[in-house]
């Protein structure tokens, strides 16, 4: 009979954040189990190997993405103010700027692996949807369509955050807030 599973998935993927903060994407299983406090058997038979794992960490930042942008436009006292908001959220849980270049430089191997290109994309069209649905919610007479305009503003939010990663100057969330001021209030003037 096989034993319970007491150390669940999310254990493991947190600890799997964690280190790939720490140590980007050089890290191994054995500093993931070490972080969970758990041997390499268990992280290697839940995933399979480091790319099963970074395929469940994909899936799962980019349910937690979009749950934070939700929550922050919700949270938003006017609809151009959630578009910002929503901008803001998608790099939110990324860290201080050590934490963020190291999560930014594992881009390199979602691009060289087909299923973590794909999960990326997935994720990346998501984070657009979310980012369309409050543009839609706000009154931007200068906006282009807002397919177009969702495009635009995720592709600045992803070019800044690369750009302060490489060259940290404040936080990450201020310096997504005053690019996306910058296209919004553009956007506004009509």
């Amino acid at each position: 009979m096989a034993r319970p599973k007491t150390i669940t998935d999310e254990h493991l993927l947190d600890a799997a954040f964690t280190v790939l903060g720490q140590v980007g994407p050089g890290f191994t299983l054995a500093q993931i189990a070490r972080g969970a406090e758990v041997s390499v058997g268990t992280v290697a038979g839940r995933f399979g190997s480091k790319l099963g794992l970074l395929a469940a960490l994909t899936e799962r930042t980019t349910t937690r993405v979009v749950a934070g942008m939700r929550a922050a436009r919700a949270a938003a006292p006017d609809p151009v103010a959630a578009v910002r908001a929503a901008a803001v959220a998608t790099f939110a849980e990324l860290g201080d700027a050590d934490s963020a270049a190291n999560h930014l430089r594992n881009l390199g191997v979602d691009l060289s692996d087909p299923k973590l290109t794909e999960l990326l994309g997935q994720h990346m069209a998501a984070l657009e949807v979310e980012l369309r649905a409050a543009i839609q919610a706000a009154e931007l007479p200068a906006a282009p369509p807002p397919e177009l305009a969702a495009r635009v503003l995720f592709s600045l939010v992803n070019g800044a955050s690369i750009d302060w990663s490489i060259r940290p100057a404040g936080s990450l969330a201020d310096r997504l807030g005053a690019d996306t001021d910058a296209v919004l209030n553009a956007w506004r003037r009509g």
